[in-house]
């Protein structure tokens, strides 16, 4: 399945999170949505992101905007990964595939692709960034929301 598209609704999902509840996707309408997904857990760039984030995240919040991580591990290991990356925003546990399968984000070793999707308040899919490297992703949440608050890379 081709990667969802900017521009078009972003799939909703209802799924377990590190927070120890369910998130559903559209809970979320009326405010920004930086969802992002990310390979493994406890792995050096997905720790670096999520960190990041996670520094990031008071600020963003202030600006009304929510952050969502998104990987194929399960409920406990996303509930220690947030603890360890001090991630105040929830984590969903995607164990059957199905949220990283709905955005086209399901790679060929069965984790998800490192890509964040910038999603507006009315639910459409804004500006998608794909890279391997977690700066990028960080990076264009700082500038599209934070501007002039230096980056941490």
């Amino acid at each position: 399945m081709a990667m969802i598209a900017a521009g078009t609704q972003a799939p909703d999902f209802d799924a377990p999170t590190s927070k120890g509840q369910n998130l559903k996707l559209s809970s979320l309408r009326g405010k920004s949505v930086i969802l992002y997904f990310y390979p493994k857990a406890f792995t050096s760039g997905c720790e670096k992101e999520t960190r990041t984030f996670g520094e990031l995240y008071p600020q963003l919040s202030a600006k009304g905007v929510e952050v969502v991580g998104v990987s194929v591990d399960d409920t406990e290991k996303q509930t220690a990964f947030a603890t360890e990356c001090h991630a105040d925003f929830p984590l969903v546990a995607d164990h059957d595939k199905s949220i990283a399968k709905s955005y086209g984000v399901l790679g060929t070793f069965q984790v998800a692709k490192r890509v964040t999707f910038y999603i507006d308040p009315t639910g459409k899919v804004g500006e998608i960034v794909e890279s391997m490297m977690p700066g990028p992703h960080t990076g264009k949440a700082v500038e599209k929301y934070l501007a002039g608050t230096p980056s941490k890379k």
